[in-house]
């Protein structure tokens, strides 16, 4: 059965360990590396997972070994990975830090997959934006999705460019999505209802549509449509949002995080 190691106990690792152990492998195939002792007791309570505190030399046996740690913690932990990593899979899910940077550090190893998931992972709903490099067999891409897949969809990539705007769309997403169910909430309390009642509106309203545009063939563009009969109460909000620009405002703002991600790399990727 596959050997995985991680490098990072965080909650996204925990996300995925959960999805793996004892379904893609067997919790004893599963080694933890971590600082921090209390969460590597927890993950071995829970998954029957080995674990350690500075990383060994059980990684050199292992056929993946997924780097989640805080992308400016990346260069030293590559350093320390280095004289354990021959042939295995590397898969890093830390932001801003590009496969090429990565390889450079590890000694010019090609098997490497970059991927972008989001915090719905947490609950098994996530989707993750994936890119391989050229020295990524068929087998260790597999492996790559079997392992993601955990906790959520994936999307393959033809080219590791396109993580940044991956990172911008879904990575930040959900803060997107709670930002305006936090302005629906306000405008709930402002129109007299509770703030407990405007949250459960909010959130209902979200899992409602995003379920209906998950379930129907039918484009977003369609869907709002049937919602909104004009002259109505829906055609006078949307009315609104578009003479303020808020479209335009979102698509600009996604941009931004674009560019930001595409910034981090090059600042993290300084020799």
């Amino acid at each position: 059965m596959l050997k995985i190691g991680f490098i990072g106990g965080g909650n996204m690792a925990t996300a995925l360990i959960g999805g793996l152990a004892g379904k893609l492998t067997d919790g004893k195939n599963i080694h933890v590396i971590d600082l921090n002792p209390e969460s590597l007791q927890t993950l071995a309570q829970r998954f029957g997972v080995t674990t350690a505190l500075q990383v060994d030399d059980t990684l050199a046996q292992c056929d993946v070994v997924v780097l989640a740690v805080k992308p400016q913690q990346m260069r030293q932990v590559a350093d320390s990975l280095k004289p354990f990593i021959s042939t295995q899979l590397v898969l890093s899910i830390a932001a801003g830090i590009r496969s090429a940077d990565l390889s450079r550090w590890l000694g010019d190893h090609q098997a490497i997959v970059r991927a972008m998931p989001n915090t719905p992972a947490l609950i098994g709903k996530g989707i993750t934006g994936m890119a391989a490099m050229a020295g990524v067999s068929v087998e260790q891409r597999a492996a790559a999705d079997a392992i993601l897949r955990a906790a959520g969809a994936t999307v393959w990539l033809s080219s590791e460019d396109l993580i940044d705007p991956v990172t911008a769309v879904s990575g930040s997403g959900p803060a997107y999505v709670f930002y305006f169910m936090e302005a629906m909430q306000q405008a709930a309390l402002e129109l007299g209802l509770t703030a407990e009642q405007g949250v459960e509106l909010a959130k209902a309203t979200f899992a409602g549509a995003v379920e209906l545009a998950i379930r129907s063939p039918e484009p977003l563009s369609l869907l709002r449509e049937r919602v909104t009969s004009k002259g109505g109460t829906t055609y006078a909000a949307l009315t609104s949002m578009e003479n303020n620009g808020i479209r335009q405002h979102i698509i600009t703002a996604v941009k931004a995080a674009a560019a930001r991600g595409k910034e981090l790399g090059e600042e993290f990727g300084k020799d």
